[in-house]
């Protein structure tokens, strides 16, 4: 069997949505107007599910950032809790943002009504962070992994997905079968990826990646950085931006990105995507990483930011990650409760058993050779 694993046929609107079950709880032993919903720790401390939806309500807003709708569908998440929910208008903030954008939103806008309410974070930008986050346990804690979340609920990890090159097929004559082949005369000015990694988890995560297939290690990634000094000197590496407009157009050849992306960008978005696009898992070890949600402590819409983490915790939400080929951390829950979409699970494949995953004691000596390597390497 090859080892080269390649994505094909997820569609982004595929099966139905599984209903939300198991998050309408209800106690009437506290109002909205009883609760300070700036400390809640859980829907039930502050009421119940009721309590929390008219509470949310009252309040009428929520605000998000650094989510492109193609991002793990995160387009068909946000229209999914403003239909659920109608009342509540989302605001979504610079969406081709990265995690320490998100960051710096939350600090510079503190105490403002524009500020976020919620947070989508990479690990090593979230673990800085800790300090910017309150805790929250949704309805269904149970249903997420003990070691995908805080034990106090300062954040959950929510979806994951794969390392990936995606490329231009009719600008690329062979499929490319791991990050070295990139190095090729082929891909003179082509290869790009998601962002300046000592900001964006996703370009890190390249990096880590880079690290795996050049005898580097989840514990060093300096070879990593190594590799990205070779395609740059190359001439290979194209510093731009990648969004679906730009694959769309052709302007960004190769991308190197989460799976779910890559395939948000090809064919399944249709008229908007490019139909020429594919992605490869590359040969060896696979690269995952869980991204995570949580709630900024200052958050100018309180309860409808935990009104916000229990939809995404809900098995709607978490299927439609799937649907968009990203695995959600209540997956093995959903299975067991048959509440998973059987059609998204099977097109989506399954993490492969080598799938490696950094540790937080990683990600963070990670942090370090990239903000001691990376703009000197790079020259930039």
């Amino acid at each position: 069997m090859q080892h080269t694993r390649t994505l094909v046929g997820i569609a982004l609107a595929a099966a139905a949505v599984v209903t939300l079950a198991g998050c309408s709880a209800t106690s009437s032993a506290a109002t909205s107007s009883d609760t300070d919903w700036k400390t809640a720790t859980s829907a039930q401390a502050g009421g119940g599910m009721d309590a929390l939806v008219q509470a949310a309500k009252a309040e009428g807003k929520l605000n998000v950032i650094a989510l492109p709708p193609t991002w793990a569908n995160y387009g068909k998440i946000i229209a999914g809790f403003e239909k659920k929910y109608p009342g509540i208008t989302i605001t979504s903030a610079n969406p081709n943002g990265s995690s320490a954008d998100e960051v710096a939103a939350v600090k510079s806008q503190k105490g403002q009504s524009t500020a976020p309410d919620v947070l989508d974070l990479g690990n090593a930008v979230m673990q800085q962070n800790l300090g910017l986050l309150t805790d929250y346990k949704v309805a269904n804690w149970s249903d997420i992994p003990e070691d995908l979340k805080d034990a106090d609920g300062k954040w959950t990890r929510d979806y994951t997905g794969l390392m990936s090159i995606g490329y231009d097929s009719s600008k690329i004559t062979k499929a490319p079968k791991d990050l070295n082949d990139l190095l090729g005369s082929e891909y003179k000015g082509k290869v790009s990826i998601a962002g300046d990694p000592t900001q964006a988890n996703q370009a890190a995560s390249a990096v880590y990646l880079a690290a795996l297939e050049n005898g580097g290690s989840a514990d060093d990634i300096t070879k990593g950085v190594d590799y990205f000094g070779k395609l740059k000197q190359a001439g290979n590496f194209q510093n731009v931006l990648p969004t679906q407009a730009t694959v769309a157009s052709g302007e960004t050849p190769v991308v190197v990105q989460w799976s779910y992306n890559n395939l948000a960008w090809g064919p399944a978005a249709g008229a908007s995507g490019n139909k020429n696009w594919k992605t490869v898992i590359p040969e060896g070890k696979a690269l995952g990483s869980y991204y995570s949600q949580a709630i900024n402590k200052d958050a100018p819409h309180p309860a409808a930011a935990r009104l916000w983490q229990e939809y995404i915790a809900s098995p709607e939400a978490q299927n439609l990650y799937l649907q968009a080929g990203a695995f959600p951390s209540t997956l093995a829950a959903m299975e067991q409760s048959g509440k998973v979409d059987a059609d998204a699970l099977k097109a989506a494949g399954g993490m492969p058993k080598d799938t490696v995953e950094l540790t937080d004691a990683q990600v963070t000596e990670a942090a370090k050779v990239l903000a001691a390597k990376w703009s000197t390497t790079m020259g930039s």
